[in-house]
């Protein structure tokens, strides 16, 4: 469709970026029309669908952008008459870069963007994204002498000092051409304030990713130390509305939330809340910049950042408080933030479905379908990630018992208030691994008019008990915390095949459940605790199906007793052992998919 020649139509570089795939849904909302620039037709999909996702009611259009040919986009300037706005998000955001590949990334995009921006006959505005710690650069500096940038990018490393040069080169140039322009100062970019997504995991991210892992010894910085941060969805409103408004023609804008926590106080307040332990001891940066990278962990390039300084941003939240853009509160949006990422294990899984919820007052990890009234709940020793293939295969959701996994909580004890939560009411069909078995069996005798049908894999209380070294809790504590996945792929299911699979139980293991997993086993041991989950087996009277290996059988007994109950189905997986979801995961769909339908 070639838009009308008075409509607003904006073109966006870096659409495929986390803050240019916010502005395009952001643009699009606004009603303008909006062409997405990207690098690949591939890339380019991947923005469309993610907008639907997100909320796209109509159609964006795409185009291919190469910084490196003569012509960035074919046919050049005149192929696009009707743009009236351009965005730029487009540049290079890594630590460790060459200064040439931080220039050819952040200063020759700028170049080149002007010089096609010049040529446009409807051109109201160009909207360029600079830095808080880069942005106000004097124009008239341009160039820059061969020994000024030299020492610029020494001083600053080659990602700052690249946006510092390309901030001035930006204004330069686009003075020179006569294009109108705004420049946006953003802070730390997070999350969205309501759901937390983000795909950014360098900077602020990966310091957080280190307070989850354990890996960071002390928190740098002081009471006086300020990393400020903002939303995507917030910084993508600001440029929507300041494209079209004359008031923001030739300014530039710090945007940023001055209420953010200083950078060890904003540490704390996160792993908190994740759960995690937190450092008490504070290192000053200072400190931080002599000490070798090998004991501080710390990227060089991120300590420039690190610092007291303040910035004017009044006239950014004066502006946005004529357009009706509230600040998110920064506390809750770093919370949200922290969720996502910790959901996602900071970039190791992309997949979608996977979201914190507070269940009988639990901090509770859950994947699948959300509100799904199948449930699964994992064994030992592994977590929800296990279960994901199966639980997608039969459109259920997997949450992670207390304690365990991703979840947090103690153990059996908090069963009596998590359960209910996690039913919410609705009759459920639950299926339960080992001890998740045991969790849907106390469900069903609890709140048996919410539970529809059980599905028990490998109960372990209906299978001989493991010896003795389960009760050893400190040594299967320790051993948990120190075994590698091939091993324990070994263990549990005879092979090495499923090593892969377990590296993100793994994790949760050597970070905080080892301890939980090692009492859950000790008390799967437990006679009374067995004796007691058999009887309230027995008092169901739904539908309950009994899935084992052929590797990992039922109790001498147990059988015959289980067939006298009209209600019970036996099921056995040929050649699966105690963990048939890593091993028979397309027959578990199979059977389980087709006894529910």
């Amino acid at each position: 469709m070639t838009p009308h020649e008075d409509s607003r139509h904006a073109l966006v570089f870096g659409a495929s970026g986390m803050v240019g795939r916010h502005l395009v849904l952001s643009l699009a909302e606004a009603g303008a029309n909006v062409t997405a620039a990207v690098r690949t037709p591939e890339s380019g999909a991947r923005v469309e669908r993610w907008a639907r996702e997100h909320g796209l009611v109509g159609s964006i259009s795409t185009t291919i952008v190469d910084f490196d040919a003569p012509e960035i986009i074919e046919g050049g300037p005149s192929a696009f008459p009707f743009i009236t706005e351009i965005h730029n998000c487009a540049g290079l955001y890594r630590f460790g870069m060459t200064a040439q590949e931080a220039r050819n990334a952040n200063v020759g995009i700028v170049e080149k963007l002007i010089d096609f921006a010049g040529e446009l006959p409807n051109l109201q505005r160009v909207v360029h994204v600079s830095g808080y710690r880069v942005g106000g650069q004097d124009p008239a500096t341009v160039p820059w002498s061969e020994d000024h940038r030299t020492a610029v990018y020494e001083e600053l490393g080659a990602y700052e000092a690249s946006k510092v040069e390309s901030d001035a080169i930006f204004q330069a140039r686009a003075l020179e051409r006569g294009v109108p322009w705004t420049i946006v100062n953003p802070a730390s970019v997070i999350g969205d304030s309501v759901t937390g997504e983000s795909d950014q995991l360098i900077g602020l991210a990966a310091t957080i990713g280190q307070i989850w892992d354990g890996t960071m010894a002390a928190l740098p910085g002081n009471q006086e130390t300020f990393l400020p941060v903002v939303t995507v969805d917030y910084l993508a409103a600001f440029m929507t509305a300041a494209a079209v408004d004359p008031v923001a023609d030739g300014k530039a804008y710090w945007i940023l939330d001055d209420a953010t926590p200083p950078l060890a106080d904003l540490l704390t307040h996160v792993g908190r809340h994740l759960g995690v332990k937190v450092p008490r001891v504070r290192m000053p940066i200072g400190v931080i910049k002599r000490l070798p990278q090998r004991i501080t962990k710390a990227d060089p390039e991120t300590l420039t950042f690190m610092s007291a300084d303040r910035y004017p941003t009044d006239s950014a939240i004066e502006f946005a408080a004529r357009h009706r853009i509230p600040m998110p509160d920064v506390l809750v949006s770093l919370e949200r933030w922290a969720d996502h990422l910790a959901a996602h294990r900071f970039g190791a899984v992309t997949a979608d479905g996977r979201r914190f919820a507070d269940f009988g007052g639990l901090r509770t990890f859950e994947l699948g379908v959300a509100r799904s009234s199948r449930v699964v709940f994992p064994g030992l020793p592994v977590n929800a990630d296990t279960w994901a293939e199966v639980a997608s295969g039969i459109g259920a959701r997997v949450v992670d018992l207390p304690g365990l996994g991703l979840s947090g909580g103690t153990g059996v004890q908090d069963w009596e208030k998590w359960l209910p939560a996690v039913l919410g009411g609705e009759p459920a069909d639950l299926i339960g691994h080992s001890i998740g078995a045991a969790a849907a069996v106390v469900a069903a005798d609890r709140l048996p008019g919410q539970v529809k049908s059980l599905t028990l894999i490998a109960p372990f209380f209906l299978q001989v008990p493991m010896g003795g070294p389960a009760r050893l809790r400190p040594l299967v504590s320790t051993y948990l915390r120190h075994v590698n996945p091939a091993r324990l792929s070994h263990q549990l299911t005879g092979s090495g095949g499923s090593a892969a699979a377990l590296e993100s139980s793994l994790g949760d293991l050597k970070r905080s459940s080892a301890k939980t997993v090692s009492e859950h086993l000790a008390l799967a041991g437990s006679k009374p605790w067995r004796t007691d989950l058999r009887e309230a087996l027995g008092r169901f009277t739904g539908t309950v199906r009994i899935v084992t290996g052929s590797d990992d059988p039922l109790a001498p007994g147990v059988v015959e007793q289980l067939k006298s109950h009209p209600n019970v189905q036996l099921i056995s997986v040929p050649g699966a052992g105690h963990h048939p979801q890593l091993t028979h995961g397309d027959d578990l769909v199979t059977l389980i998919k087709g006894s529910l339908e």
